[in-house]
């Protein structure tokens, strides 16, 4: 072979070279690329569980039904994946390292993230801790898996309705009080805000947005937990004693009773 035929055989294998490598990187993008597409649209869920089995489960199970799932062993773990856009947290209460009480006060300080616990933990104190601190759900084990994954969609389902509500500024005035929905806050008549746990807003923005007419304990059990099992109309009936207890200084109760029905908004509403 001459030295033209020699130079052009070379040329032709550099070129395969270069072909075969930019395919290669061509690959290497579209992998890539299809890595950060596959979390858009799917919410993020982290499950919460000391328990490798059980924690692999949940992971399993919602990665197939669409969600971008991260396992944590423990709340530095649990914390650890905050940092990142977070959705939802399946969060069990007994944790090697600390309380899953706790650990819920600290997500609802810091994230807008839903929380569902999931545990053993079966009394209703504990059950109603769990709702009043920063609970959308409160599930025992065993897990029903399809029950866990409805409930987990209709948590998402709703926090979206909010954040859709959110958007227009909506501040109703009844009584000495002003309720703002978009910022979650409760003014009194100084301007002053009136500390309220999650589940005491959600049943005081659902009686006032109902303009006067009285709301069911059951209804108002889904207003508050989502849920109408597992729940004791118990928890309804406690959050309206602190609500009255927090909401002093008119003449008129704010929350009134209606027997055999629930309770209602006694002051008129006005925008």
């Amino acid at each position: 072979m001459n030295v033209r035929s020699q130079d052009s055989a070379s040329r032709g294998h550099l070129n395969l070279q270069a072909q075969s490598q930019a395919h290669r990187t061509s690959n290497i993008v579209a992998d890539s690329a299809l890595q950060e597409l596959r979390p858009v649209g799917r919410e993020r869920l982290i499950v919460v569980e000391d328990d490798p089995v059980t924690r692999t489960m949940l992971v399993g199970y919602f990665s197939e039904n669409n969600f971008d799932v991260v396992g944590a062993g423990t709340c530095a773990e649990c914390r650890q994946a905050l940092r990142a856009r977070t959705d939802l947290v399946f969060l069990d209460v007994q944790l090697p390292d600390g309380d899953g009480f706790e650990l819920a006060k600290e997500i609802q300080a810091t994230s807008n993230a839903g929380i569902i616990f999931v545990t053993r933990r079966d009394t209703d104190v504990d059950r109603i801790l769990g709702l009043e601190i920063a609970g959308d759900h409160y599930v025992t084990k065993p897990i029903n898996l399809r029950d866990l994954l409805a409930r987990a969609r209709s948590v998402l389902r709703r926090r979206s309705i909010d954040r859709k509500a959110a958007r227009n500024h909506n501040s109703i005035a009844f009584g000495d009080w002003i309720i703002d929905l978009t910022r979650r806050e409760l003014l009194g008549s100084d301007g002053k805000p009136v500390v309220l746990t999650r589940a005491e807003f959600d049943l005081l923005a659902a009686l006032v947005g109902a303009d006067g007419r009285p709301l069911s304990r059951d209804y108002l059990i889904e207003v508050v937990s989502n849920r109408q099992a597992e729940v004791d109309i118990r928890t309804v009936d406690a959050l309206v004693a602190r609500l009255r207890r927090k909401l002093v200084g008119s003449d008129t109760p704010v929350i009134a009773t209606v027997t055999g029905v629930g309770y209602k908004l006694a002051l008129s509403e006005r925008l």
